[in-house]
């Protein structure tokens, strides 16, 4: 069986999102947030009693909501079944192509999010492209907590049969039935394996 891409582009590390570019954002965005509370506090309290907290300082106890990024790393190394290779260094997953809406209440313990992460295929024949979009829904369904839907599809126009592999992602019952197939399964957990490292 020959290769649906046997000379696929791979991306530099200089090319991919890190967790260090978006600290640096954060730590800028965090300096403004105390500027600006700092020039916006009143300088004495109505009651000089009231003991409530109003600074916004991070506790080390409070957790930090999932997010893109955190997403992004969870589905990242998972290797290509046909190149030894993971998908973020191929460019079939990105960070701008995973979306997460989260509810507008996230004290509802019912409130569910959705991700939805949209795969670009290396060729537009890619004959594995199911199989991929399996294991990254397999893997977020795995890592992410109940409360989040999981949606993988192949992004438009990257695929000459995107909307039958859609179709397949989408089927609760076929997807179900896939992982049953035990040489399936196989392939998956050779995915998997640079997540688990």
């Amino acid at each position: 069986m020959g290769l649906d891409n046997e000379n696929p582009l791979i991306l530099s590390a200089s090319e991919l999102p890190t967790r260090k570019q978006r600290r640096k954002n954060k730590e800028a965005s965090s300096k403004q947030h105390i500027v600006k509370d700092l020039l916006n506090a009143k300088l004495c309290s109505a009651d000089p009693f009231d003991l409530s907290d109003t600074s916004n300082s991070d506790s080390d106890d409070s957790v930090e909501p999932i997010d893109e990024m955190e997403i992004y790393d969870l589905i990242a190394p998972i290797s290509d079944p046909e190149h030894p290779l993971s998908l973020e260094s191929l460019g079939v997953v990105k960070l701008q192509d995973v979306h997460l809406l989260s509810p507008n209440d996230l004290t509802n313990p019912a409130a569910l999010s959705r991700v939805l992460v949209e795969l670009t295929p290396t060729v537009s024949h890619c004959s594995l492209a199911t199989v991929i979009g399996l294991g990254v829904r397999v893997r977020l369904e795995q890592a992410l907590p109940p409360s989040y839907r999981v949606e993988v599809k192949i992004k438009k126009n990257t695929h000459s049969q995107a909307d039958e592999v859609n179709k397949q992602l989408a089927d609760k019952e076929r997807v179900a039935a896939a992982l049953e197939n035990e040489n399936l399964m196989s392939i998956l957990r050779t995915m998997m394996k640079p997540c688990l490292e």
